[in-house]
């Protein structure tokens, strides 16, 4: 992303999970904060109310497949039909494949057939590594992140304690600096 302006884009993965994604809706409505969710197909059909009010409060989506699939290590057939499978209750041209794990074919195919932007990121919290502290995944953010930055935070169960707090802190943390967090578009 353009490193001129004081932008931040916060992104969360693997959601929308029933406690942790309204979590995060709540701390990013007090800094009038808006991110993009990557999520995951079989969790917008099982929560599709908190799917809902992430649009509603003018976030933006993205598709992670339907059942979080590593690229490496599936077909491309069944890649894409999990694409798919998840672009029936996920309607964006954004795509983050899960892990980051992509093939170059995978790749070329989301872009030139299917018409996905393809967003990775360039800071990670590391909130999805239960050996570290929720004072640690701070660190990693705040040692990282600056104008541009692409923060993926993930917004499930396993990751909930030490991406809500490092993400509290890092909205407060920007807030005073002059950033603002904004969506991605594509």
């Amino acid at each position: 992303m353009p490193r001129a302006a004081k932008k931040i884009y916060l992104s969360f993965d693997d959601g929308p999970h029933p406690v942790a994604t309204p979590l995060v809706l709540d701390a990013l409505k007090q800094y009038n904060a808006k991110a993009t969710f990557f999520c995951i197909g079989k969790n917008v059909a099982a929560y599709p109310e908190i799917y809902t009010r992430v649009l509603l409060e003018g976030h933006a989506a993205g598709n992670h497949t339907h059942n979080h699939l590593n690229g490496w290590k599936t077909s491309d057939k069944a890649y894409f039909e999990n694409i798919a499978m998840a672009s029936k209750y996920i309607d964006s041209r954004l795509f983050r494949p899960p892990y980051g794990r992509i093939s170059r074919f995978q790749a070329r195919q989301a872009i030139d057939k299917l018409g996905y932007t393809i967003v990775m990121w360039s800071v990670l919290s590391g909130d999805f590594d239960v050996n570290i502290t929720p004072q640690k995944c701070w660190s990693n953010v705040k040692r990282s992140a600056g104008n541009g930055s692409i923060i993926v935070f993930h917004d499930s169960e396993k990751a909930m304690e030490r991406m809500i707090y490092a993400l509290k802190e890092t909205l407060a943390h920007f807030s005073e600096r002059g950033f603002v967090f904004e969506k991605l578009s594509g």
